[in-house]
């Protein structure tokens, strides 16, 4: 059948593509290896506690967000949420700073605790949010890229106006160029901060993260920033129910172990573990695209091959994650439900000298029984610190270690009242989540990976698409949920409303 999907995978980028391909009369089979939706923002319960399987926040749900967007379009509810005015708080070395909503207050607050360089951060933040401002413009049509077909070209086209137009100049450019235009950049603490929220939402420091995207990041979370009630599976449950509510039939348990081809019936098949198959016109990979190849017959290799050349040697990051359950009287007064711990005086980003810090809210108890709170850490890792088994052992209790320290300057008394304790290395990823080796959000937004050089959703192969975090427009809820609608916009020719 012309209008048969098949989605590869639970992942919120692919629930997206089912839910709202569900909704124009398409018949979808979503396939998920896992017992759990959500992928990388889903759950796992241990005892009384629940624990969401990444340290982030939510985005998206406000007025004109994709997710109230898709939402709205599919006529269901957004997830019970809370905007915070106080997103998060930053510990950095001999300075805490505190994340707000409102730009005006935030940029107060950082000249206060800057008072040197406090007209080159007035300057830099105009400058920030004006080219925030106008990338917002253009987006908000949701253009596709890079674009590939003649729609998508004129769709973009249309979405450009004389204010998109003056972006050009800066399409090269990385944010460490906008700190050196206010000499920002020899700020150790200034730049810290500002690397610190790239590289947990560009998975890049400064000076090669894509200035248009950077700015972009560094903006939205004045757009609004959320706590959902349980977490960010919450999402996934909803794209389900929303799925089943149309027919889409959804099902968990079901790993994909190969897709062929029926020439003669213009069809392709799917095969799962269990020996059973599938056969459908279009297929929608919610994965890595690391993994399309080991599910293709080998004929295919050298298309994917050229699908991702110059992506194959991209260096992509692993995470460690510690899951705790604490007694909520051991917690500070005044912690904020969301934290970045910095301790390297020397500005590093990454294996357990940044740590972002998620705290359950204490009237959620779908994360924790009454008078205790989960808490979820994480740090970004190389994965080659765990590619054998003697470094792998000996990493995960080093890197533990040095987290718990870091966590102590937050929390002084962690040690002493763990309720439980969980740490999740590489492997549990690879294992829980599907994700080659633990990979985890997609390609960084360098000039080399974002924007004209990202990957399409489209793949080389006639009805075969991908959604997820290594497509445009790269990772998070957000960026997942805009690949999907990719795909559901180029199946259907349907868009959102504006």
């Amino acid at each position: 059948m012309d209008n048969s999907v098949i989605v590869i995978g639970g992942g919120i980028g692919g629930l997206t593509a089912a839910a709202l391909l569900g909704s124009a009369g398409y018949h979808v089979q979503v396939l998920e290896a896992s017992r759990e939706w959500g992928g990388c923002a889903g759950k796992f319960q241990r005892g009384k506690a629940l624990f969401p399987v990444g340290a982030t926040l939510g985005m998206g749900f406000e007025n004109g967000g994709i997710h109230q967007r898709i939402f709205q379009y599919l006529g269901i509810e957004l997830p019970s949420n809370q905007l915070l005015d106080r997103v998060m708080d930053i510990h950095l070395p001999g300075v805490n700073l505190t994340f707000h909503r409102n730009r005006e207050t935030h940029v107060k607050g950082l000249i206060q605790s800057f008072p040197d360089i406090a007209d080159e951060i007035g300057c830099y933040f105009k400058d920030l949010y004006s080219m925030a401002k106008k990338i917002r413009t253009l987006v908000d049509s949701l253009p596709i890229l890079p674009p590939k077909t003649v729609r998508e070209w004129k769709e973009l086209i249309m979405s450009l106006n004389l204010s998109s137009m003056t972006l050009l100049p800066a399409f090269q450019k990385t944010m460490l160029d906008l700190l050196k235009k206010y000499d920002l950049h020899v700020h150790p603490s200034f730049k810290h901060f500002i690397d610190g929220q790239l590289i947990d939402s560009m998975q890049v420091e400064s000076d090669q993260c894509s200035l248009l995207f950077g700015c972009l990041a560094l903006d939205m979370y004045h757009e609004g920033a959320f706590y959902l009630e349980g977490g960010l599976y919450r999402i996934a449950e909803c794209l389900v129910d929303a799925s089943e509510s149309v027919g889409v039939k959804a099902t968990l348990g079901r790993k994909v172990v190969g897709i062929t081809r029926d020439e003669r019936n213009q069809e392709w098949i799917v095969s799962d573990h269990r020996g059973k198959d599938y056969r459908a016109n279009h297929i929608v990979c919610n994965v890595p695209v690391q993994s399309l190849k080991d599910l293709f017959p080998p004929q295919y290799a050298p298309k994917f091959k050229n699908y991702i050349k110059g992506k194959e040697r991209a260096s992509l990051w692993g995470t460690m994650t510690l899951y705790m359950l604490l007694k909520e009287e051991s917690l500070p007064e005044g912690l904020p439900l969301f934290s970045q711990i910095c301790t390297s005086p020397d500005g590093n980003m990454t294996e357990g000298d940044h740590l972002f810090l998620s705290l359950s809210h204490p009237d959620d108890r779908k994360r924790a029984p009454e008078g205790f709170r989960t808490v979820t850490v994480s740090t970004h890792t190389r994965l080659e610190n765990w590619d054998s088994k003697e470094k792998y052992d000996c990493y995960k209790r080093t890197l533990k270690k040095k987290m718990l320290d870091s966590i102590e300057l937050v929390i002084p008394s962690i040690r002493s009242n763990l309720i439980q304790f969980y740490p999740g290395a590489p492997k549990a990823w690879e294992r829980y989540t599907g994700r080659p080796g633990g990979i985890v959000g997609g390609f960084p937004q360098t000039n080399d990976h974002a924007l004209f050089n990202s990957l399409s959703h489209r793949t080389p192969l006639e009805n075969i698409w991908v959604c997820g975090d290594s497509v445009f427009p790269g990772a998070g809820t957000i960026g997942v949920s805009v690949s999907g609608y990719h795909v559901f916009h180029s199946i259907t020719g349907k868009k959102l409303p504006t």
